[in-house]
């Protein structure tokens, strides 16, 4: 195949990093979102360092010659890439910081820096760091007598060069959690300064006996990729639960894989900080903005409601939901779907504590990913454990950075009576599946949940995701595949109607395409619709080029990123990839093959990444109810449709908004319009509805979708 078909993974994520960075740009985002747009591309750049820098690092050391299998570059090549693209953005994340916070003066806030302080600002300044920062302050020596401390992960510090006539000697505060970040000035108009400027400022009060030569703000990212397959813990006595804690703890030792400078780059005495780290020079970035943009959010929470955010929207009541009937006979008459964060998670957590208080109620099995901090699932589940449900929990204590938030979930859970398993060595499981069974005299009768998002409450009004509740017993009978297999540290290995990686997704997904690809060969309209959250997967991207290349109709919807180039002449011309960024995190998964007559619908945990479809336990499930079908293909279709958040990727990799001059429709928008109009809509006798279409049928639904 032609190389210009594939972009490299890691260049392919930065470019979604920008998509990110451009919120922060749109002029039609309200300030405090674009402010926190820029912390979001920040935080995103942390995490990416920490994992993929740090896996490219490790990859470095122990095989230089591995070339990742798309674009055949090296370690070192990617990261030579990487530094350069970073280096690219960076400044323009700080130019957007400085130009938001200009535009928020007109507003009543302002960053106040250390050397535009008034008179009076600065005598209030100083006595607070003499009185509540100075007396807390920790510093350390580092020279030939003092070793190296152990430097924290993203954590802030004061780096200052005193003069010494024995060599280098570096000082070093640590901006902790323990200070305040931002300290007011006013309360209107609000203006603050930061923690960091405020000691680094009077860092020469601490070090007093020391002449400053010169001193700058540092910050480390450490590589945070470990593995439970770690050679140095296989031979321990640890039962799993252990093991992870003792990695949690590894990683937090991990080598630094960046430093971050506010100041001079090139001072003595960052020189001498990155040589002990053992950082090279490509491993230094400098910045103007703030290292840590954190913050931002708390400023945003001061003026909620304010024309300076979003308009606030409260995930609305499913008109496919009555109040007054019990959740389960609710399921049993009809499919239930659940599209967050438009519609509220409430109805999911009221089956739960349903389920509960039901006598009938005999077994309850779930996976458990990624959970709220307060959480009302795991409240309900128990519950369920104290009434004498047998309650089955899978939780994920892979889960990378929520690690030790399962691991403290699966003790809860264990004391109150559950059983806890942890799934297949090697293999995290990513699903989102619960199974309720309940026994009706001699009759058993299920309820399954699938889902494309975590069971969080908190992400369920921050991330779009789609739940599916259904008493469907050929779906029931794949979950129970499913955990008896995950019981028995097995793999499902066959499937009538779920999906269910790492063995059985990616074969059917490929087969669906051979398929479509068929039908286009013999002359029939073809066509396939995915919308995932990132494409990498060789082995799927290449069945998706034979079918643009047999005439296939395909539509990704991939938010991040896509390692498939479209558009390319004799390649990919058929596809078409677009990319939404918006207020809300796209994050819902679907599948769609075929035309009406013959459509196989599915929503999903998995993305098309090696990762999740043959390194991860996932399940997809067939969406049978035609209202639902109807509803996910609306939702599909507005999407495609959207000309406001909508990038659509060109032949050359790069992304670009749509030039449209029709009536602007925001998809996300839209959804909260529908969704607050349909739960004012709700029968006054509580009579479920069913969502209704919101576009008028394009020219490419009417050709694709409906026939």
């Amino acid at each position: 195949m032609s190389g210009n078909i594939y972009d490299n993974r890691e260049l392919s994520w930065l470019k979604f990093n920008q998509r990110v960075l451009q919120e922060s740009l749109d002029s039609s985002v309200p300030l405090l979102e674009r402010l926190t747009f820029t912390s979001i591309f920040q935080s995103n750049l942390d995490e990416f360092f920490m994992v993929r820098v740090g896996t490219l690092y490790d990859q470095l050391s122990t095989d230089p010659k591995l070339k990742e299998n798309k674009t055949d570059m090296t370690s070192r090549e990617q990261l030579d890439a990487i530094f350069e693209r970073v280096r690219k953005t960076e400044p323009q994340k700080d130019k957007a910081y400085r130009d938001i916070m200009k535009l928020l003066e007109k507003h009543g806030i302002k960053h106040l820096s250390m050397d535009k302080l008034t008179e009076d600002e600065e005598i209030y300044v100083r006595e607070y760091f003499r009185q509540e920062v100075l007396p807390v302050l920790s510093p350390l020596i580092i020279d030939k007598r003092h070793p190296l401390p152990f430097i924290k992960n993203k954590e802030l510090y004061i780096a200052v060069h005193l003069e010494s006539k024995s060599g280098i000697k570096l000082g070093l505060l640590p901006v902790n959690d323990s200070f305040k970040r931002m300290i007011q000035l006013c309360k209107t108009p609000y203006k603050f300064v930061l923690i960091e400027d405020v000691i680094l400022k009077y860092a020469s009060e601490v070090f007093e006996n020391y002449k400053v030569i010169d001193k700058a703000i540092v910050r480390i990212t450490r590589n945070a990729d470990i593995s439970e397959d770690d050679d140095s813990l296989l031979d321990c006595d640890f039962d799993f639960r252990n093991l992870m804690e003792q990695l949690i703890k590894k990683r937090k030792k991990l080598a630094p894989v960046r430093i971050q400078v506010l100041g001079n780059p090139e001072s003595t005495s960052i020189k001498y900080l990155c040589k002990r780290l053992e950082i090279s020079d490509d491993q230094i970035f400098t910045a103007t903005a703030p290292l840590d943009l954190s913050f931002t959010f708390s400023i945003k929470s001061m003026f909620e409601g304010s024309p300076l955010c979003y308009t606030p929207f409260v995930p609305q009541k499913s008109p496919a939901i009555a109040d007054n009937i019990p959740m389960a006979e609710q399921i049993k008459k009809k499919d239930i779907l659940l599209h967050y964060p438009y519609e509220s998670i409430k109805p999911f957590i009221r089956m739960l504590n349903e389920a509960a208080a039901d006598p009938d109620v005999v077994s309850v099995k779930i996976t458990l990913y990624r959970l709220a901090r307060n959480s009302k699932i795991i409240q309900a589940l128990v519950e369920m454990a104290e009434r004498g449900i047998d309650v089955l929990v899978l939780v994920e204590l892979r889960a990378r950075f929520d690690e030790e938030n399962n691991i403290g979930w699966s003790k809860t859970l264990q004391d109150a009576g559950c059983t806890i398993i942890y799934g297949p060595k090697g293999l995290k499981v990513h699903s989102k599946l619960l199974l309720i069974t309940r026994k009706k005299g001699e009759n058993l009768e299920y309820i399954t949940q699938i889902g494309t998002g975590n069971y969080n409450e908190k992400t369920s009004e921050l991330y779009t995701d789609l739940s599916l509740l259904t008493a469907n017993r050929d779906i029931a009978a794949g979950a129970l595949d499913v955990f008896n297999a995950l019981s028995l540290g097995n793999l499902v290995d066959h499937t009538e109607h779920l999906l269910v990686a790492p063995l059985c997704l990616q074969y059917n997904v490929i087969k669906m395409i051979d398929e479509e690809i068929a039908q286009a060969r013999k002359g029939n309209k073809a066509f396939i619709g995915i919308k995932i959250n990132s494409l990498s997967d060789r082995d799927i991207i290449e069945k998706l080029v034979e079918a643009s290349k047999a005439g296939v109709k395909i539509e990704l919807i991939i938010r991040g990123l896509c390692c498939l180039i479209s558009k390319v002449k004799g390649e990919t011309e058929n596809i078409r990839v677009t990319s939404i960024v918006g207020r809300f995190l796209e994050h819902s998964r679907i599948y769609i093959f075929g035309t009406k007559s013959r459509r196989k619908m599915y929503i999903s945990s998995a993305d098309f990444m090696t990762r999740n479809t043959v390194k991860r336990v996932e399940v997809a499930a067939p969406v049978y109810d035609p209202d639902i079908q109807d509803r996910i293909l609306n939702i599909f279709e507005t999407m495609l449709n959207d000309n406001v958040k909508a990038r659509v990727q060109g032949a050359n990799g790069l992304y670009k908004k749509k030039s449209s001059h029709n009536k602007e429709l925001n998809s996300q928008n839209e959804f909260m319009r529908l969704a607050s109009e349909s739960a004012d809509k709700s029968s006054p006798d509580n009579t479920p509805k069913t969502s209704e279409c919101s576009f008028e049928p394009s020219e490419f639904y009417r050709e694709f979708l409906m026939q």
